[in-house]
């Protein structure tokens, strides 16, 4: 017997979850150059990080000797500052990805089960069945979470709903009203996990207090990371809101030192400028009119977002993605969400949305 046959079933049929495509490895693959390689795959900030984050790196690189704060005390400190939560609430990640893998390694096993909607992020399926327990899938409602049919899924073995607003890869949301409705009919027994990874971009009129319902709901945990908008999605350090018991059990499957004291550092530095957090909020807002007048001219179909990405209708969207790459430019397919018509698009800097537009523009006269 081969010893990969021993792990269990659950294990092995896993498919991992498929990254963007790198440039280097596109350079590699079309002999382009590297620098004429435009990446819109991976909802990432184009504006790069804060340069007080990037200041803050370069004052710990004579420290990278050392072990990072297993605790993470002056980060959680930062994080409790600014969401007005006691730092024993806050739980940190290697990207929020980690904080989601807690959720599932704390209150799954076989035999249990988790809800999420049809067309939601890969990681959760994939959290659920590397712990041994079942997923619930929901069928979407224009291609976001429906809310109602997420409360019908809910059985007695479910101990975890994972709803991401904005979702991604389809960009659509829940308004506060309608999202405090299902929180407040989810039973007190299931962990509401609510991924709000792209928050940030969220208009101040349309964002939830989801932090603020934290007080009143112990089964509400929020998980976000500096991945995005704050631009460190090399670094990965994310985190969790939560009760005080709950980010206890998630700390209890933490690995020590799981976010490197560079990571730390630059975090909490990327908190502090909110100067560029704005800059980068205000240029995903140019830049999504801008894609999304070049589609309406092309006359494609869009989902209407509320991240940094947009996924766009288009024949064949297999060929077209590899007539992109050629091109040089990285979009992402979404096939392996249900979704075998669309690609999706992150939104850049202003000369790459461009590229991209007229990129497309010759792949469709091909």
């Amino acid at each position: 017997m081969d010893l990969c046959d021993l792990a269990p079933a659950y294990i092995r049929a896993i498919a991992p979850y498929q990254p963007g495509k790198p440039i280097a490895e596109l350079a590699r693959e079309m002999g382009l150059r590297e620098q004429d390689i435009v990446k819109l795959a991976s909802n990432e900030n184009p504006l790069g990080p804060s340069p007080q984050a990037i200041k803050a790196i370069e004052r710990c690189l004579p420290d990278l000797a050392r072990y990072p704060d297993g605790n993470g005390f002056e980060l959680k400190t930062a994080l409790a500052k600014k969401y007005g939560v006691l730092p024993s609430q806050v739980v940190l990640g290697n990207g929020s990805n980690d904080v989601l893998e807690f959720a599932a390694r704390a209150f799954l096993a076989p035999g249990l089960s988790a809800v999420y909607s049809q067309h939601a992020f890969a990681v959760y399926p994939l959290v659920v069945q590397a712990v041994g327990a079942r997923g619930i899938e929901v069928p979407a409602q224009d291609f976001g979470n429906d809310p109602k049919a997420m409360l019908e899924a809910i059985e007695e073995t479910t101990r975890l709903v994972f709803l991401a607003n904005p979702n991604n890869p389809t960009g659509t949301m829940l308004a506060p009203d309608g999202l405090l409705g299902f929180i407040e009919q989810v039973p007190r027994e299931v962990l509401i996990v609510l991924d709000e990874a792209y928050y940030e971009y969220l208009a101040p009129e349309v964002a939830p207090d989801s932090v603020g319902w934290l007080k009143r709901f112990p089964n509400l945990l929020i998980a976000r990371t500096f991945s995005k908008a704050y631009g460190l999605a090399g670094l990965r350090v994310g985190f969790a809101l939560a009760h005080q018991e709950v980010a206890s059990m998630l700390n209890r499957v933490r690995q020590p030192f799981n976010v490197s004291s560079v990571a730390q550092a630059a975090a909490i530095a990327a908190l502090g400028d909110v100067a560029h957090l704005r800059n980068s909020v205000a240029l995903n807002a140019a830049g999504m009119q801008q894609i999304t007048a070049g589609l309406n001219k092309l006359k494609l179909g869009y989902i209407p977002s509320c991240g940094n990405f947009l996924s766009f209708r288009i024949g064949n969207a297999t060929a077209m993605y590899q007539r992109l790459l050629k091109r040089g430019v990285i979009v992402r397919p979404v096939a392996n969400y249900g979704m075998p018509e669309y690609l999706r698009v992150s939104i850049g800097l202003e000369a790459e949305n461009q590229k991209f537009l007229s990129a497309l523009t010759d792949a469709i006269q091909e």
